[in-house]
């Protein structure tokens, strides 16, 4: 596919994999090669994620809608060979968090998708797209449970950082557009509604209480962990993958 014809995006918007099952099924052997191979670029391109994720998710029997989905992201980064993560030197190293759940996403066992992002200085160190383990009540619980997983990375990187003589001396501010999961961690008062997730609760409580993170409100518009969850237009798609700091490194 050297010669293939670049697209915008790594994934059409509107398409739904659980579908594939009414189009012919093709090869597991190359289907697995190449989503394997894929999964590589994954390391140093998060635009990636949410796309090699989907397309991973159907290993076992992949039809053609899948293998076509395979193929579309090798023509995004075919279109996009120049693109990656530029680090400015000589900037602040702050350390920021976006977190972000696509609630009851997956139409076949209604499981929702979490991604987060943490960002060192003037790019991301660090990003997750994963289909949650467990199937969320509602949309607060989703995000709640994306909030627990960018926290336990945070915790981890400043330990991290510390280690390599970086002291953080204020709290990692992780960005969260819904408001029910704030007002959770912030309020003290055990509800009959949330006591299925009260170990996530009181484990965010401490850390904010501690001043270790500080999780704040971002709107939906500006949530950078977005691109990790669904999918979207070329321009909504262009303007995360701005934010994600993802750019042509030879501009």
């Amino acid at each position: 596919m050297s010669d293939c014809k670049p697209t915008a995006t790594p994934f059409l918007s509107g398409i739904k994999l659980e579908n594939g099952k009414d189009t012919p099924l093709v090869d597991c052997t190359l289907y697995r090669q190449l989503v394997g191979s894929i999964l590589y670029l994954t390391h140093s391109r998060p635009d990636l994620s949410y796309a090699v994720g989907a397309v991973s998710r159907y290993m076992q029997e992949p039809h053609e809608l899948h293998w076509n989905a395979a193929k579309r992201i090798l023509r995004y980064v075919q279109g996009t060979i120049t693109y990656g993560i530029h680090y400015v030197a000589n900037c602040s190293l702050n350390l920021i968090g976006f977190t972000d759940s696509d609630w009851a996403g997956d139409n076949i066992d209604r499981k929702s998708t979490s991604g987060y992002v943490l960002s060192l200085g003037s790019g991301p160190i660090c990003w997750s797209s994963k289909k949650q383990a467990a199937i969320a009540l509602s949309s607060a619980e989703a995000e709640y449970r994306g909030a627990v997983n960018a926290t336990i990375q945070a915790i981890w990187l400043q330990h991290f950082l510390s280690e390599l003589g970086i002291n953080v001396h204020h709290p990692t501010v992780i960005w969260c557009d819904n408001q029910s999961t704030l007002k959770f961690c912030r309020d003290p008062v055990q509800r009959q509604r949330t006591k299925h997730i009260e170990i996530h609760m009181h484990f965010i409580r401490e850390l904010i209480h501690d001043g270790i993170i500080d999780l704040q409100y971002c709107p939906s518009s500006e949530q950078t962990a977005d691109i990790f969850t669904k999918t979207f237009t070329e321009q909504k798609f262009r303007f995360l993958r701005d934010r994600l700091g993802v750019k042509d490194t030879t501009a």
